[in-house]
Order: structure tokens, then sequence, then C-alpha cells
């Protein structure tokens, strides 16, 4: 039984569509990106899917179970169950990075002997553990470009590895679920308590704080105007990157004063198991937000309201109409011909938000702020102004103690207070 993971959504440049291969057999689904061609694949996946979830087959009495069988067993069951609309989530990419310490490690350990000095061992590994990445650079020598590793950071962040840690739990908790462990093997992993700040050599990462309006402002003309306008929605009603950048016209209800955003996949969706409507994500746009989005909601209701397609095309046409003399034959034939690059996505990824906003920041001289922190500053002026329980519900959370780690605290009312009594 194969192993691979989920067939990829490619783009066919012979074709110009959309396709997926699936045991080999190329599936042509279409405009690439389009919310159909992207229906279909879903589907095809999903079927692909289903026809390869069978049982695994038993453990003899006599085999004792190693970490490596442990680890594919779990594998396969993780990348059936982590799947949201038919697509795997980042805890597949999470959980493979946690277990890989272990495998390296203790492959060939049996399961019933992993104690918690091993998993203390495989936790110290993941602190000294370098974070690198692939970056392209040009041979001096040759002129080429290669592909070389480059250490962005020295050791994994204590936070990160805390979790990681909590993942190999989840694994030796579902292998007792499935009675593939005596229950004392993962009761005795538990008793292994998470780094504390300040007891250990691992690093620390920053809290997210809110970001000033004034590095908000600067970044508006360094960005395209589509970028622009995302910063701004999302500044206004505090929701998260994810939200706005997959913001259509048949998720909102514009029947009210204040229109209702109900994002199709969000976050903690996961959580709603029962379909229950009270939990389910609204996000409320006033009439400031309103006034952005009007000029920007396209005609077909399923299109994206901020899209990479439109941007690029007003930018071209921007720079067409500046040109002060049409482009000359001779200077259209300089135009360099290679293979045609994908089309551009209908939609933001979050990542690419993040980045243009990013550069936006390396280019005003600013610190670099991320999307996130928009949430943050619009939720803590919330609390401020209406109360920690209006900060929970604008920001769409089922407990005030997550509200409170988004939206900081009024020191200046206590400082007001203080001045008068104190």
């Amino acid at each position: 039984m194969s192993r691979k993971s989920s067939p990829k959504y490619r783009f066919h440049r012979a074709r110009n569509c959309a396709v997926v291969t699936i045991h080999g057999r190329d599936h042509y689904l279409g405009e690439y990106d389009s919310p159909e061609s992207r229906e279909k694949y879903h589907s095809l996946v999903a079927e692909f899917l289903a026809a390869r979830r069978e049982p695994p087959p038993p453990v003899p009495e006599d085999t004792p179970l190693n970490m490596t069988e442990l680890i594919a067993r779990y594998w396969r069951f993780a990348k059936s169950y982590y799947v949201k609309n038919g697509q795997a989530t980042s805890e597949i990419s999470a959980i493979k990075l946690a277990l890989g310490f272990v495998r390296k490690l203790y492959g060939d350990l049996p399961a019933t002997e992993f104690t918690p000095k091993k998993l203390k061992a495989v936790r110290e590994a993941m602190v000294i553990h370098d974070v690198t990445c692939v970056v392209k650079i040009t041979d001096t020598v040759t002129g080429k470009e290669k592909k070389v590793r480059k250490v962005v950071r020295h050791g994994m962040a204590r936070k990160c590895v805390n979790k990681l840690i909590g993942r190999v739990k989840r694994m030796f908790a579902w292998a007792v679920e499935e009675e593939l462990l005596p229950v004392d093997v993962h009761a005795a992993l538990l008793r292994v308590k998470g780094l504390k700040r300040g007891k250990t050599t691992a690093r620390e990462t920053p809290r997210v704080r809110p970001v000033s309006l004034d590095h908000v402002e600067k970044v508006f003309t360094l960005v395209p105007k589509t970028v622009a306008a995302m910063i701004e929605v999302q500044r206004l009603t505090g929701c998260r990157p994810q939200d706005v950048v997959q913001m259509r016209p048949s998720d909102l209800d514009t029947s009210g004063p204040v229109w209702e955003y109900r994002p199709k996949r969000f976050k903690t969706e996961h959580h709603n198991e029962d379909a229950n409507p009270d939990l389910d994500r609204i996000i409320y746009l006033g009439p400031k937000a309103q006034g952005i989005l009007k000029p920007l909601l396209p005609a077909n209701e399923v299109d994206y309201i901020f899209s990479p397609r439109k941007s690029e095309s007003a930018r071209i046409a921007e720079l067409q109409a500046n040109r002060k003399s049409p482009m000359t034959p001779s200077q259209a034939a300089r135009i360099p011909k290679g293979r045609p690059k994908a089309p551009l996505r209908a939609y933001y990824p979050v990542g690419s938000y993040r980045q243009a906003i990013r550069r936006a920041c390396l280019r005003a001289g600013i610190p670099v702020w991320v999307p996130n922190q928009l949430r943050h500053s619009r939720l803590t002026e919330i609390r401020s102004r209406y109360g920690l329980e209006a900060s929970r519900v604008v920001g769409g959370h089922r407990e005030v103690g997550v509200t409170q780690i988004y939206a900081e605290q009024d020191r200046g009312l206590a400082r007001r207070v203080m001045a008068e009594v104190g």
C-alpha cells in the first residue's frame, strides 16, 4: 500500500488548465484555480482517499511493535483524519515534523520501551535543531543558479517544541485507543511537562503585539491597492488574515445596516461538530468596511473580492495609461519570450498577503509587522472602549480567556484611576 501524500492540484502548461494525477492518470479539471475546478478536485481526492482507507493489518502477538511501525500506522490515520474540505490541514506537516525526530532517534526501539527519558531526549533534539530553508544563489565561477540550504534560526522556539511534544504524546494516546500499546506507556509520557520560560535553553519568541496605526499607514502607498484594501478591512473588522483573503459576495449578508460575513472555512470550524448555528463564525462589517468593499464587489457572487488577477490587470492598465508613447514593434520584439508562467490565483494566499506587507515595511524602513497584528490592534481597541465581552464577540471567541490573549489590558485606565484615588 502506497504511503504517498494526497494527489496535488497543479497547473498544466500545455493545456492551460488545472490537472490532478491519480494512479498515473491525468484528470483535467477546467480553468486553473476556478471554484469549479477546485470542487472537482476535492471530489476526486475524496474518492481516492476513501478507496485507500483500509484497516491496518493486525500485529502478531509475538512481534513487538517498534516505533517506526507505530509512526507508520499513526501517519496513515492522521492523513485521513486531519482533512478539511478534501484538503490536508497544516496539522499534517506539524505531525510529520514531530514524528521525524522520534523516528530518527528511536526508529528501531520497541514502542513499549519508549519512556519519559527518551521523550525528553527527543525534546532536546528539537531544542538544538536548526531551522533552515532552501534559497537560490548564483555560483560566482559558473554563473549558474543553484539551490542551497540556509540556516534561518539556530534552535527551535520553546512554544513550538512544546506543541511538537504534545503531538508525540497524542500518537501514543491514539495507540492506546487502538489497543496497540498498554495504557501505562502513555500515562508515563504524560508526566513529562512542557518547557517553562526561563528554565530552558530553548529560544524564546516575542509575543504578538498590536501594530501602531502609524506603521500601518506607511505601507498603504507601497503595496498594491487591493492589498491596501485588505489591510484596511482587516483593521476595521479584527478578522483573521485567512478570513479576509477568501471573502466572496456569496458569503455576505448585505440586507441589514451592518453586513454579516460568514466565511466558508475558518480556523475553529472543526470544534462545531454538531453544526450549532450559535458557533458559526460571523464577521460584522460596518459602514467604513462597506465603503471599501462596494467598489470591489465582483459581478459573479462566487468570485473572490480581493483578486490578484484584477490587481495585476489594474496595475498594467495604469502603467500603460502613464506611458508617454505607445510601445514600438522593436520594443515589443525585445520582450523575452520564455515558458509561460502559471496564471495568478483567484485569491491571495495568506503567505502572499503577509509577504507583500513585509516588503513594504522594509521599503518604508519600519519594523516588520504581520497581518495578524491588525487583529490584535482592533480587539485591544474594542476592549478598551466597550469591554472584554464586546471584544470576545467581535473576535469570534468562545471563551473570554482566549480573547485576553489577543486584546491587551487597558493600562491607561489603571493610570487614570490611580491618578484620582492613589
